[in-house]
């Protein structure tokens, strides 16, 4: 394993994210938004890539801790490579994995990704040995561990802060959204009271910490979204990973769409809600994912989230038309943000 030493996720993106005239590298470099990528290449001097890894965990709202069935749109086959494939230990599953990027890119430095399910849902006797075997894979040089904000005792913030005084690690929280409505149809079986309390256990551990958030949802307004956006600002985050909702069959959203009960996103409204939304994040907030889409066999739709390069074309083309960037309207997005919290408190106060 090469370590990127014990700097916390905070100073590290300000560092990457600046230079002499205050002007952001990644806009000196011609980018419209600070790409995850970029940012790895920053830290690390080369390209690197995320080896998906399956420790064969669940999730509270699957087992029955908090509900049953999963979240509503989720088939983490459709996801995960890893769990596409039959399940080896861990260092064998990099290996593979590594194999396979290799086929396509000339990386040589991997992140191992724990990624499917709940990645902290176990007894930090349980979690240790597992996060340990991949990092000492030697061409591994850091580690993302995907989660849920009500899974992360302080037991495990822990285990995670003592990882980050050694190695670049990503903790992945999946916010989704802000508003309790939202989280009780997809049947997360939380609340948003969950991610404020992680945020606040997390802030100063040395991790960076990833915000998922899903656009399209059912019932949400343009507004909504963008309150969401603000509100992960607002908590603190490191980095978001932003995709228009998709659906996978054998789901319960599958089933919905199906039905006439869920309309899917459009490309156009999705393109420009999301630059929307990076416009209102701050120029040191790294964007790690844009869109998203499942393979083939599991996909439903929308279709036109399958094409990424005209996804990609999409979003530059808006950001030209604008003439803008991430960050050109954080300022609004920060002096919203405390009226969208208190708004979406007065629309669940009475469930809550």
């Amino acid at each position: 394993m090469t370590t990127s030493g014990p700097t916390s996720a905070l100073q590290a993106s300000a560092a990457d994210s600046s230079t002499d005239d205050l002007t952001p590298a990644w806009r000196a470099a011609g980018l419209r938004y600070y790409a995850y990528n970029y940012s790895l290449r920053q830290r690390f001097g080369q390209r690197i890539h995320k080896v998906s890894v399956d420790a064969g965990f669940t999730c509270p709202n699957v087992d029955g801790t908090v509900a049953t069935g999963g979240c509503t749109f989720c088939d983490n086959r459709s996801f995960s490579p890893s769990r596409r494939l039959p399940r080896q230990n861990i260092a064998g599953q990099i290996d593979e994995g590594i194999r396979r990027i290799q086929l396509r890119y000339t990386a040589k430095r991997f992140l191992a990704y724990f990624q499917p399910a709940t990645n902290t849902y176990a007894a930090v006797e349980r979690l240790r040995p597992l996060y340990e075997q991949a990092l000492a894979h030697p061409l591994v040089v850091g580690m993302a561990v995907g989660t849920r904000s009500d899974c992360v005792g302080d037991d495990v913030l822990d285990l995670l802060g003592e990882i980050a005084q050694h190695t670049y690690l990503s903790v992945e929280y999946g916010m989704q959204t802000m508003h309790d409505r939202s989280l009780d149809w997809m049947n997360r079986g939380h609340r948003h009271d969950a991610m404020i309390d992680a945020m606040q256990r997390s802030r100063g551990r040395g991790f960076e910490v990833c915000a998922h958030l899903i656009l399209g949802l059912p019932g949400e307004s343009h507004d909504d979204m963008l309150a969401s956006a603000q509100e992960a600002v607002r908590l603190g985050v490191d980095a978001v990973k932003i995709h228009n909702l998709y659906a996978v069959k054998n789901t319960p959203l599958a089933d919905q769409v199906a039905a006439g009960e869920v309309e899917l996103i459009e490309r156009d409204d999705y393109v420009r809600t999301l630059v929307d939304v990076l416009e209102r994040l701050p120029p040191t907030c790294v964007v790690e994912r844009v869109s998203g889409d499942a393979p083939p066999d599991y996909f439903v739709g929308p279709s036109w989230c399958l094409d990424k390069p005209a996804v990609l074309r999409a979003i530059e083309s808006e950001f030209a038309r604008r003439d803008s960037w991430q960050g050109a309207k954080a300022a609004v997005g920060l002096r919203n943000t405390e009226l969208a919290v208190q708004k979406s408190k007065c629309q669940t106060g009475s469930r809550s």
